[in-house]
């Protein structure tokens, strides 16, 4: 599934490594920068932040110059994390906050602290100044995405037993953004700050966009601000990452693709049926609970995954991988075990309209946080990923074989 090429240097603390994908008889090539190997977040993102026209990084408390992203700013102040413990940021997005011109970044703490937003100094070099977003915002892995589309994105996340998202105000964007609650009026016990596993996508097909978390998925209804959301109960995990929604098989009903639990094995996509009218699913496993030791890829803790079309051919496939040391290296499943950077190909197969996803080692030096971020860096079309974890950060961009 995969080779290395031997073409690795090493230059102004950047190393540089070549590692080739094939899918079904082509290369997909990526050439692995590794940024830092200092544990400084969970998570990365990316953008254009000082408008030179070139995309930049982000991972914890700097920022990388676009192009070879040797050069570096800070954000604000930070340290280097023992990876044997946690950081202060699971999670980084970016988007122009306030309107004028430049990307700013949003920071998810550790989960149940206040999360703050930093706004873009504009070509100074200075450190960023900080705005909140939200008090006690939890969940491990949290989402950046349009829910009510306003045409502005909106963070989910789980608030002190209560689910749902926060939006910020154009007109006021250096407030605190306002929650909506999802799971009703009064609090669940179960959405704590670690509570894990939360997605977005249409289930049923009515145009608007459903919360998911482990335990079912939350309806949009037409008007949330005036009916609540209905809560559909389907054991997706014992303890998810990002649940994705998106169609595997090509039967027009999104289905959905998560971890059995981010911190053991198991892996697999959830078919949707309609059972006597109403939405049900039927589980296709893809890793185990408990594989065999020569049970291929034998690959434990999917903390984090994303869905984006990987070669090109108008399907949306599945970036994940390892979650290396998540709780220190004598916890959880395999902690030692090679940091694997994978993605799942979502092959269909039009004869008998079944489908599955295909395993693509892409490393395994570096593996996943609790985010993983694709955008194309290089501008080829072609997906680029960026990683941000205990073992440092990587950027995998994609190289014309």
């Amino acid at each position: 599934m995969r080779r290395i090429l031997n073409q690795c240097s090493i230059a102004s603390a950047i190393v540089f490594c070549l590692f080739v994908t094939f899918v079904n008889g082509a290369e997909l090539v990526y050439k692995k920068i590794v940024v830092s190997d200092k544990f400084h977040a969970e998570g990365a993102t990316f953008g254009d932040y000082n408008n030179d026209g070139k995309l930049d990084i982000a991972s914890g408390h700097f920022w990388y110059e676009g192009g070879d992203f040797t050069k570096r700013h800070q954000i604000y102040e930070g340290e280097d994390f023992d990876p044997k413990g946690y950081s202060n940021n699971f999670g980084m997005f970016s988007y122009d906050i306030n309107g004028d011109g430049w990307l700013d970044i949003i920071v998810c703490p550790h989960p149940g602290t206040t999360s703050y937003w930093y706004e873009n100094p504009k070509g100074k070099d200075e450190r960023w100044k900080k705005y909140e977003v939200s008090i006690e915002l939890g969940n491990e892995s949290q989402l950046f995405v349009d829910i009510n589309k306003d045409g502005r994105p909106e963070i989910v996340f789980n608030r002190n037993g209560f689910f749902g998202f926060a939006e910020f105000d154009l007109s006021n964007p250096h407030d605190a953004w306002k929650f909506t609650s999802v799971s009703g009026d009064k609090p669940n016990k179960k959405y704590q700050r670690y509570f894990h596993g939360l997605g977005s996508g249409d289930v049923n097909g009515d145009g608007r966009i459903d919360l998911l978390e482990m335990d079912g998925w939350w309806e949009q209804p037409e008007d949330y601000k005036k009916t609540p959301w209905t809560f559909h109960p389907f054991k997706f995990s014992d303890a998810a990452s990002h649940v994705l929604v998106f169609d595997v098989d090509g039967d027009e009903l999104n289905d959905v693709v998560t971890t059995r639990h981010c911190h053991e094995y198991g892996f697999g996509w959830f078919k949707q049926v309609k059972k006597d009218g109403a939405i049900t699913f039927e589980y296709n496993e893809l890793i185990p609970r408990e594989p065999s030791d020569d049970f291929v890829p034998k690959i434990s803790q999917f903390h984090s995954m994303t869905a984006v079309d990987m070669n090109g051919d108008g399907i949306p496939d599945v970036v994940t991988g390892k979650r290396w040391w998540a709780h220190g290296p004598n916890n959880d499943k395999a902690p030692n075990d090679p940091a694997i950077l994978m993605w799942w190909e979502t092959k269909r197969d039009k004869a008998t309209g079944k489908a599955t996803l295909i395993p693509h080692i892409i490393d395994d030096a570096s593996g996943v946080g609790t985010q993983v971020t694709t955008g194309d860096l290089n501008g080829d079309k072609i997906p680029d990923i960026i990683v941000g974890n205990k073992r440092g950060t990587f950027v995998f961009i994609s190289v014309k074989p």
